[in-house]
C-alpha cells in the first residue's frame, strides 16, 4: 500500500524540480552570471515570395495556407497554351529545315558527280585539242560547263549550311520555349510552409506577380538589440540560447550570424521607453537549420521570448539554460553550429 505513495512523492519531486527551473527563468532573468547577457525579441522565419516570371492566367493552385510543401512541389501553374502553340509552329519550321537540308545534300551529291564528269570531259577535250582534233571554242565550252557544275556544287553546299543553321535556330527556340513552359509551373524552391496564398485560379497576373508566400522553416532567427558593452564582445558563430514565452520549459540552441556595424535607437516594440532611448546594436541569432526543420511545428514565426548570449566563452551556461528540446533528453540535444554568415 505504500508503493503508490512513494511513486506519488517521486512525481511531486520531479514536478517541483521542473517548477524550480521555470521559477529560475522568471525570477532570475536579470540575475545572470558575468559573461552572459539577456535581451528580448521574437522569432522570425525567412519568407520567400513565389512569383511568376511571365504574365499569364493561373489555371491551377493546389496549395492552401498552412500547407507543408517540399522543394519542387507545385505551387501554381499558369496557362501555357500560347507557348505550346508557338512550340508547335517552331517544330514545323524545324521539320521544314530538316527537309531542306536533306534536299540540299542530295543536290550537292548530284552536282559533285556532274562536276567530276565535266572535268573528265574537259580533260578529254584538251587532249583532242593538242592533236588539233577539236577547236578552241569546244575547249572553252567544256571549260565553262565545268565551271558551271562547280558553281552548282558551291550553291548546293551553301544551301546545306543555311538549312543546318535554320534547324539549329529552331532547336534553340524550342529549348527557350520549353524553359518558358517549365517556368509557367511555379514550384517551391525549398521545403517550407505556405503562409499566404494571394491569388486564386483564374487570376491574371503580370510578370513578377506574387502568387504565394513561403516560409522557409529551416531558417529561423531572433533579432535582438544589445548595448555596446555586449555587442562589442560578440562575434559570428558565438553560442546563444533562446527561451520562448510560449514554452519556457524548453531552451533552444542558437548562434550569432550577424552583428550590426552601426548603433541605432532601440525599436519601439522593445520593452520600456527608457530602453528605447538607448543606442544599441542589432544582433541576429539563428537556430540551427536541421533543428528548426525538425521542430518546425514548435518553432513558429512571431513567438516572443528571451535570448541569452555569452560574451565570455569560459563561462559555463547555467543549468536552467541547458539545451532542452521537445521530445529530446537534455544530454542528447544538439549544440548550435556556427553558420557561414559574416558580421557586418
Amino acid at each position: 500500500m505504500k508503493r503508490p505513495v512513494i511513486t506519488t512523492m517521486v512525481l511531486v519531486c520531479a514536478a517541483a524540480a521542473a517548477g524550480a527551473a521555470g521559477y529560475w527563468y522568471v525570477a532570475h532573468r536579470d540575475d545572470l552570471p558575468a559573461g552572459i547577457a539577456r535581451s528580448n525579441g521574437r522569432l522570425e522565419v525567412e519568407r520567400i515570395e513565389v512569383a511568376a516570371k511571365y504574365p499569364g492566367r493561373i489555371v491551377d493552385l493546389p496549395v492552401r495556407e498552412g500547407d507543408v510543401v517540399r522543394a519542387g512541389d507545385l505551387i501554381a501553374r499558369q496557362d501555357s497554351s500560347e507557348l505550346q502553340a508557338q512550340r508547335a509552329a517552331v517544330e514545323a519550321a524545324r521539320e521544314r529545315a530538316t527537309n531542306a537540308m536533306a534536299r540540299a545534300r542530295a543536290e550537292t551529291a548530284v552536282r559533285q558527280v556532274q562536276a567530276r564528269l565535266a572535268q573528265l570531259e574537259l580533260d578529254h577535250t584538251a587532249t583532242l585539242r593538242r592533236d588539233e582534233l577539236v577547236s578552241v571554242a569546244e575547249v572553252d565550252r567544256r571549260t565553262a560547263q565545268r565551271d558551271g557544275e562547280r558553281a552548282g556544287v558551291m550553291v548546293a553546299t551553301a544551301a546545306i549550311g543555311e538549312a543546318t543553321a535554320a534547324r539549329a535556330e529552331a532547336d534553340a527556340q524550342i529549348r527557350r520555349i520549353d524553359v518558358a513552359i517549365a517556368d509557367m509551373s511555379l514550384r517551391a524552391p525549398v521545403d517550407g510552409r505556405i503562409e499566404y496564398r494571394v491569388v486564386e485560379p483564374g487570376s491574371v497576373i503580370p510578370s513578377g506577380g506574387r502568387v504565394a508566400t513561403l516560409l522557409d522553416t529551416s531558417q529561423v532567427h531572433m533579432t535582438v538589440f544589445l548595448p555596446t558593452s555586449v555587442a562589442g564582445r560578440l562575434k559570428v558563430g558565438d553560442e546563444a540560447r533562446l527561451q520562448l514565452d510560449a514554452a519556457p520549459d524548453y531552451t533552444l540552441p542558437a548562434h550569432v550570424t550577424f552583428v550590426a556595424a552601426e548603433a541605432q535607437f532601440t525599436p519601439k516594440y522593445v520593452e520600456t521607453a527608457t530602453e528605447r532611448d538607448k543606442l544599441v546594436y542589432r544582433v541576429k541569432l539563428a537556430v540551427p537549420r536541421a533543428l528548426a526543420q525538425q521542430h518546425a511545428g514548435f518553432v513558429k514565426a512571431g513567438l516572443t521570448g528571451y535570448a541569452y548570449v555569452r560574451t565570455d566563452a569560459r563561462v559555463a551556461w547555467p543549468a536552467p539554460l541547458a539545451v532542452k528540446l521537445p521530445g529530446v533528453a537534455p544530454a542528447a540535444a544538439p549544440a548550435a553550429a556556427p553558420a557561414s554568415a559574416s558580421a557586418h
